[in-house]
């Protein structure tokens, strides 16, 4: 995986999940220009019904308002920002030729970010099979790395770097979900085809992995004194 573009200040301890208000980080510390947006039912609807109806307007507002975040978490995904902007081509293409199928058992964005985590993973075992052929080629593709945004220090940055790249991609893909992207855990479930449960399972393990990667032996804190 490519560099993903994370900065986590070094104090921010990557506590238990506890619940739906265990501390994030903060956006502050997250890729330069992203933010949460939060849609209220009623706008929510409002873009759904338009898209439906086939009104490109619709499809605008949804990119004026998604697109910069749903460029991030494909960035974040994928580790490439070519990649990342293909791969929100392909969802809006997906969305305008799949609309019929959108029943509103999940909001219309949740719709429309599981269209895009997919659209990810079709990326992703695409790349896997590249490698495959160019390695039983002879000829092993040498990854790409994107130049990563600027943030926290550059050490500090490739640390948590390093250490969500040992991560296994699902503990990845849902740690970046909720702590970089700010989705709930009911949202995170709809996207990944996972439940409630299984989503805070696997953020729990993400961050006690990451705790045990990022915070310094005790010992070496006791030689430190």
């Amino acid at each position: 995986m490519g560099s993903v573009g994370l900065t986590l200040s070094w104090e921010h301890r990557i506590s238990p999940v506890a619940g739906e208000e265990a501390a994030r980080v903060e956006q502050s510390e997250i890729s330069a220009g992203q933010k949460h947006s939060t849609n209220a039912p009623a706008e929510d609807t409002a873009l759904a019904d338009g898209c439906l109806a086939g009104d490109m307007r619709a499809y605008e507002r949804l990119y004026q308002r998604e697109g910069s975040r749903m460029k991030n978490l494909a960035r974040n995904l994928l580790g490439s920002q070519t990649d990342a902007e293909d791969a929100v081509q392909e969802t809006f293409l997906k969305v305008q030729r799949g609309i019929r199928s959108f029943r509103g058992q999940s909001s219309f964005v949740t719709w429309t970010f599981r269209i895009l985590v997919n659209t990810c993973y079709d990326i992703r075992r695409g790349r896997m099979r590249r490698k495959e052929y160019s390695q039983d080629d002879g000829n092993e593709m040498v990854p790409r790395r994107e130049p990563s945004a600027p943030g926290a220090h550059p050490s500090l940055r490739m640390a948590l770097e390093r250490a969500l790249a040992q991560l296994t991609e699902h503990q990845r893909d849902v740690f970046l979900l909720y702590e970089v992207e700010g989705f709930r855990h009911a949202e995170i479930a709809t996207m990944l085809e996972i439940s409630e449960t299984a989503s805070k399972n696997t953020l729990f393990q993400a961050k006690k992995n990451l705790r045990g990667m990022l915070e310094p032996p005790r010992n070496a804190e006791a030689g430190a004194r």
